[in-house]
C-alpha cells in the first residue's frame, strides 16, 4: 500500500529545553542523514531572527535535501490585558514573517491560557486545566483567542502561512476547544494541529474529533520515559484514523523521552514509517 504521509523531525526531539542548547543547523543535517524528508523546527530553538541566519538555515535545508515545514511557536491569547493581547498578536505576526523567509507553509499556533497555575509540573498533574482569572470566565477567553487568531490571518494569507491550532493546554486542551475557535475564525489559512500527546484520557476518541480538521500532526514518542508523563501510543491505530479522514500531510516526530536522541530518534522513526507504512 502507498502512502501520501511524510515523515518529519521536530527539532525539540532534540532539545527539551534544557542548557545546552541544541542548533538547528545540526538537526536539519541529523534529519538528512536519516533519510526524513521535513524538519519541524521549534521557534525557542532559533539562535537569532536576523535574515542572514535564516537564509543560512535554508540553504542548508535545500543542499541536504530537507524541507523546513512547520515553525512550532509559542503565544499566548488569553489575558484580559488587550495590550498584553496586542504584543501577542504582534509576535504572532513576527513568526509569520520569520516563516515566510524561512519558506515555511506552517506554523504552529498556541491558544494560550489563564497562568493561574504557576508550576508547569503541576499543571501537567491537573491535565492541562486551570482556573479562570477571578471575575472572568472561559467565554471571555474563547473571544480574546478569536479575535487575536483573526488579526493574524490577514497576514498569514499574505505570507502563505497556515496557522494550526495545537491541541495543546488551556483553551485547547479538548478537540471541543480547537474546534470551537476553527469555527469561530473560519479560515483556510486555519486549521487544526494534531498532538497525539496532549491527551491523557480518550486518546483516540479525541484524535478521531480532531483528524477531519488537521492540517499537520506532530506524533510524540516517550523512550526511557516522558519528561512529564509517558504514554503508550499505539501508531497503527492513528495512522488509521488519519488515513480514515483522508489526512495527506506530514506527521513530525517530538521524541519527548528521557533517553539520548542519537539512539531514540531513529527507533522512534523506525515505528512511524511502519505504523504509517513509509518506504521513502
Amino acid at each position: 500500500m502507498t502512502t501520501d504521509i511524510r515523515l518529519a523531525l521536530s527539532t525539540y526531539s532534540y532539545w527539551h529545553f534544557r542548557e545546552p542548547k541544541v542548533g538547528v543547523q545540526s538537526v536539519i543535517e541529523h534529519t538528512a542523514r536519516l533519510g526524513i524528508s521535513g524538519v519541524d523546527i521549534l521557534h525557542r530553538q532559533l539562535d537569532s531572527a536576523e535574515n542572514g541566519y535564516l537564509q543560512m538555515l535554508k540553504h542548508t535545508a535545500f543542499r541536504s535535501g530537507v524541507d523546513l515545514v512547520n515553525l512550532s511557536i509559542h503565544q499566548n491569547f488569553v489575558s484580559p490585558d488587550k495590550e498584553v493581547r496586542a504584543q501577542q498578536v504582534t509576535h504572532t505576526l513576527d513568526c509569520i514573517e520569520t516563516a515566510y523567509r524561512l519558506g515555511i507553509p506552517c506554523i504552529r499556533l498556541n491558544s494560550g491560557r489563564w497562568g493561574t497555575i504557576a508550576s508547569f509540573d503541576e499543571l501537567m498533574e491537573r491535565r492541562g486545566e486551570e482556573p479562570p482569572i477571578p471575575g472572568y470566565t472561559e467565554n471571555d477567553a474563547f473571544g480574546w483567542c478569536a479575535d487575536c487568531i483573526a488579526e493574524c490571518l490577514p497576514k498569514a494569507e499574505e505570507c502563505g502561512v497556515i496557522l494550526a491550532l495545537e491541541n495543546h493546554w488551556g483553551l485547547t486542551r479538548l478537540p471541543e476547544g480547537v474546534l470551537r475557535l476553527l469555527d469561530a475564525v473560519p479560515s483556510p489559512w486555519l486549521g487544526a494541529l494534531m498532538d497525539t500527546g496532549n491527551f491523557r484520557e480518550d486518546l483516540y476518541e479525541r484524535l478521531e474529533v480532531m483528524a477531519p480538521r488537521t492540517v499537520f500532526v506532530q506524533a510524540k514518542t516517550y523512550p526511557g520515559g516522558g519528561e512529564w508523563y509517558t504514554l503508550d501510543i499505539d501508531y497503527d491505530r492513528v495512522a488509521q484514523i488519519l488515513r480514515n479522514a483522508g489526512y495527506r500531510g506530514y506527521v513530525s516526530l517530538e521524541m519527548e523521552g528521557k533517553e539520548s536522541p542519537e539512539t531514540a530518534v531513529p527507533r522512534s522513526l523506525d515505528r512511524l514509517r511502519t505504523a504509517f507504512e513509509i518506504t521513502r
